[in-house]
Formats: C-alpha cells, sequence, structure tokens
C-alpha cells in the first residue's frame, strides 16, 4: 500500500522544542475562539525540518492561490503575504529558547493525538509542557480573512522525544526539592 504524499505536511525533526504549550486544553487568544496550539521552535541548523517547511509553505501558496487572489485581480506574491515561519533572533530577540532558532505558532480547533517516543499514547499531563523536545505534524494552508491574506499552520499531533528544561520560569517540583537540606523545615 502506498501512502498518499501531502505537500502542504511536514514531521518536524526530534530536535524541535515546544513553546507555548496549549495541548490538553484549548486557550482563547484575544478573546478569539479557544484552539489548542504549540509554538514549535525550530533550531537554524534544522536544515531538512526547514527545507521541508518552506516546500509545503510553497505548496499551500500553490494551492491556494484562488483564495489569496480573492475579488483582486492577481495573486499577491508570497513574499507579499503572511507566512508562519519566523525568525527568533529578529522577533523574540530576548527570549533565550528562541535563538539562533526559527518558530511556527500552529493551533487546531480539535485536540492532536500526543504520544512518546515509542509511539504509546501519553495520558499523564505532566509530561508535555513547554519546554520539551519533539516531533510535530503540521500542515500549512492559505487564509484570506477579514483582509488578511497569508499561510497558516495547522496542528495534527504531537510526539514527545525527550524532557527539556521547562519554560516560563516556573521552576519543577523536582528541581525545588533536590537537596535533603532541612534545616529551615519545622524546627
Amino acid at each position: 500500500m502506498s501512502k498518499i504524499v501531502n505537500p502542504t505536511k511536514v514531521i518536524t525533526g526530534p530536535g524541535t522544542r515546544w513553546s507555548y504549550c496549549n495541548a490538553w486544553e484549548p486557550k482563547a487568544i484575544n478573546g478569539g475562539t479557544p484552539k489548542y496550539s504549540v509554538s514549535l521552535i525550530i533550531p537554524k541548523s534544522d536544515k531538512v525540518t526547514l527545507d521541508k517547511v518552506r516546500a509545503a509553505i510553497q505548496a499551500a501558496y500553490e494551492e491556494g492561490s484562488s483564495k489569496l487572489k480573492g475579488n483582486g485581480k492577481s495573486v499577491p506574491s508570497l513574499q507579499a503575504i503572511k507566512t508562519p515561519l519566523r525568525d527568533g533572533d529578529i522577533e523574540r530577540p530576548d527570549d533565550e529558547a528562541y535563538a539562533n532558532s526559527y518558530f511556527i505558532n500552529a493551533n487546531s480547533a480539535s485536540a492532536p493525538g500526543i504520544v512518546d517516543a515509542d509511539r504509546q499514547t501519553i495520558i499523564d499531563h505532566s509530561e508535555v509542557y513547554s519546554g520539551v523536545y519533539g516531533r510535530a505534524s503540521i500542515n500549512f494552508y492559505a487564509f484570506n480573512s477579514n483582509g488578511n491574506k497569508g499561510i497558516a499552520c495547522g496542528l495534527n499531533n504531537l510526539q514527545k522525544i525527550r524532557d527539556g528544561e521547562p519554560l516560563g520560569g516556573k521552576a519543577s517540583a523536582e528541581s525545588d526539592f533536590d537537596t535533603d537540606d532541612n534545616d529551615d523545615f519545622l524546627d
């Protein structure tokens, strides 16, 4: 049985880091419809994933040309519309997690499937957090809404590959209690 190839779908590399991870509960942004979402931080050194992303954005642009044209006379150039691949060094210069990386914000109205490195379903919510490294199944599509035209990124599924330092400044319980020092405990 041959696989149907979807030119707008990408599986990111295992070095992709997840940030702003809302994989368990949908969250509304600026009063919009609640969605499941994640910011995928892709190292600039991951040329394979970045090449796949650029090709999928191009395919989504070509597939969605009539939508992008709308009522206009011509399709705007890909450089003239919004695209989801963004440079962390330019757009998030003060955030260390985005240094020397690109990022893509992906979202979905339906919950993503979430598995571990062995493709076993993860049910423990504490296993998936901002800072985890893993792969993501994403798809790109054209949009033309309220005068905004561009390419957006949909979130399909997530695969956790390994733990990472949690992002967001909150210490883990393990790191808070990593000593046996009980000096200040009910003396």
